[in-house]
């Protein structure tokens, strides 16, 4: 009785962790290649085993809340926080694909892709046979927030 306790107590724990290694929800803040300077924290949430970003903080001292001024249609002109920059990703092989992701900056959509490296978020937008991979960072809670 005690050995099948420990063996389902393990199991459940491998099973929880295996889950983890996958999923990275969270926050993550997104950093300035050249600079290193964090730009932006974005939620990252898994939905229906999809999984999407939404932007929830902007880290510019001279604009609290810039408007995504390169966007066209209905994004045109609206404020960059709030707006999904990772969306309708699924799992494959600890790899998020098939789905797209959104620079405010440019208010281009990419086809994209995800996958944790360590305590990085890898975010990876294709236009045709060119990429470029960007290195989100986790935020670190402050618990005085």
């Amino acid at each position: 009785m005690r050995t099948t306790l420990i063996l389902l107590i393990s199991l459940f724990s491998t099973t929880l962790w295996a889950e983890n290694i996958s999923t990275p929800s969270g926050l993550w803040n997104t950093v300035d290649d050249t600079t290193g300077e964090v730009r932006s924290t974005v939620k990252v949430t898994v939905e229906k085993d999809r999984l999407f970003g939404t932007i929830i903080e902007v880290h510019d001292p001279l604009e609290k809340n810039p408007t995504c001024d390169k966007c066209k249609g209905e994004l045109k002109d609206l404020p960059i926080i709030g707006m999904q920059v990772i969306n309708g990703l699924t799992l494959k092989n600890d790899v998020w694909k098939r789905g797209t992701l959104f620079d405010p900056e440019s208010g281009k959509e990419y086809k994209g892709e995800v996958w944790l490296e360590g305590d990085h978020l890898m975010v990876r937008g294709y236009v045709g046979f060119f990429y470029r991979t960007q290195q989100w960072h986790k935020k670190i809670e402050n618990k005085n927030d």
